[in-house]
């Protein structure tokens, strides 16, 4: 994939997963959101220019007033010279993540399963059970709401039940033609029994219903059964992201 094809998706997974408080400089989007998941409490490339080590320094800065710890996400847009500024500077690598697309084809809506239920907003069941499953913390529960309350595109959220028991959440958004998957989870007792293959089917169908041609998601490439699960649908490799952590 070229830059510009990376530089829309980075920008659509941003709008889809907001952080609460955001700067952009010299081509670097900071984004704050009080330590709630790496992906919201990280600086990203979009189009770097200037020296890396004004940008090392802003971060260092910003994340220290906010008490967080200094977290760059590099994706290819970052360029070679801040993956390596950092590792001089003892910036650990972790969690290297699939970030693979595919597009969506007129058959895509016979994948909609009529016991997956999706909303437009989520709803109590599905607010408390997604953060259940997740494992969101009681103190960090008011900060995952009011993230997920300040997505603006089109959302759909995902409840898989099966005999009047939620057993599967995930939410999708659409945005210029592609829908993006996130945090498809299974309750542990409902673990491979298809049931995150069903909620991901129904999701693309909704999204292709949305008018999406096209979708992506964001894997953690030592997770092989989840790569495994959305290569079966269709997914390939696009291109990869690690973080550096401080």
């Amino acid at each position: 994939m070229d830059e510009a094809g990376i530089r829309a998706i980075e920008e659509r997974s941003f709008n889809a997963w907001p952080a609460l408080r955001t700067v952009i400089s010299q081509g670097w989007v900071f984004r704050f959101s009080e330590g709630f998941t790496r992906r919201a409490n990280s600086v990203n490339a979009l189009a770097p220019v200037g020296h890396f080590a004004d940008t090392l320094r802003l971060a260092e800065a910003l994340y220290a007033k906010q008490g967080l710890p200094t977290i760059f996400r590099l994706s290819p847009l970052a360029g070679e010279e801040a993956d390596d500024v950092l590792a001089r500077a003892g910036y650990r690598q972790a969690d290297e993540t699939l970030v693979m697309t595919m597009q969506l084809d007129a058959d895509c809506g016979d994948g909609m399963d009529l016991n997956v239920v999706i909303r437009s907003t989520p709803d109590p069941a599905w607010s408390e059970g997604f953060a259940t499953v997740n494992g969101v913390s009681a103190a960090k529960r008011k900060i995952h709401d009011r993230m997920l309350a300040s997505i603006q595109m089109e959302t759909g959220f995902a409840m898989l039940v099966e005999d009047g028991r939620p057993i599967a959440y995930g939410l999708a958004i659409v945005e210029c033609g592609m829908v993006g998957l996130f945090d498809i989870v299974t309750t542990p007792d409902a673990r491979r029994r298809g049931a995150a293959q069903r909620t991901v089917g129904s999701l693309l169908a909704w999204g292709h219903s949305r008018g999406a041609t096209g979708a992506y998601v964001q894997v953690v490439a030592a997770n092989e059964p989840a790569v495994g699960l959305y290569a079966g649908f269709g997914y390939r490799e696009a291109y990869r992201y690690v973080y550096r952590m401080g």
